[in-house]
């Protein structure tokens, strides 16, 4: 469903037209619906995990080091940080540890050992992730680590979501798989029956409440092409 079939759908839903239901209400009304859904999806998804198909990289990034700087900040897009890695002077990306105070028994500040509260120079092990940055327990230096492309970062991220432009032209499609996108119609439809069409949102929301729940099942049964393993319980006797 391209987003202009997308939005007449959601304007049938509600007897809408171009002048009631305005592009630009329903274009953030279908990113906003299209978001929810992509944060329903990551909550849920297994060892195959959720990105958007319109995205024509992968989630994952590399940047600079710099030099005896040990705190690196992110894109507000990225929605959770799953693995870095820092680049070895021999040129392969190791990955590092996130920091967990309740497993070392430790605050990261402690851990750094530094009263300035700057690490000392050295290869990563650990990192710290605060807001929307990352903090590492050593400092590197090109006597470390390679600085150049020597971070990498694997992510999880938002939709890729909707502009006017998009709209105009009308041939994108919802990155989610093709039988949820009616969902998203759904969705958009809601806020604008609740003003105008009442009678019709106890149905809606049943739909959404039910098509939400088998996406759900959906993405949480994926990699059906991996052998589940059954091991042994240990049993302890005391």
């Amino acid at each position: 469903m391209t987003i202009a079939d997308l939005n007449q759908e959601i304007r049938d839903l509600c007897d809408a037209d171009t002048t009631s239901y305005t592009a630009a209400t329903l274009l953030r009304r279908v990113n906003n619906a299209l978001e929810t859904l992509v944060g329903k999806i990551i909550n849920s998804d297994g060892n195959w995990q959720y990105d958007d198909t319109n995205y024509t990289d992968l989630p994952v990034g590399t940047g600079n080091l710099v030099s005896g700087q040990s705190s690196y900040s992110f894109s507000s897009e990225y929605l959770d940080i799953l693995e870095v890695m820092i680049l070895t002077t021999g040129g392969i990306y190791q990955r590092i540890t996130p920091f967990d105070p309740s497993e070392i028994n430790q605050s990261f500040d402690e851990w750094v050992g530094s009263a300035t509260g700057t690490p000392p120079n050295g290869f990563p092990e650990y990192y710290d992730k605060v807001g929307d940055s990352i903090r590492l327990d050593r400092s590197p230096t090109a006597a470390h680590a390679t600085l150049t492309n020597g971070l990498k970062v694997r992510f999880k991220r938002t939709a890729d979501l909707f502009t006017s432009a998009q709209v105009t032209t009308g041939t994108k499609v919802p990155g989610i798989p093709s039988p949820y996108h009616m969902l998203i119609a759904y969705m958009a439809a809601i806020p604008h029956c609740m003003t105008y069409k009442k009678d019709r949102i106890a149905l809606y929301e049943k739909k959404v409440d039910e098509m939400t729940k088998d996406m759900i099942e959906f993405y949480t049964r994926r990699a059906k092409d991996e052998r589940p393993v059954m091991t042994m319980e240990q049993i302890i006797y005391e």
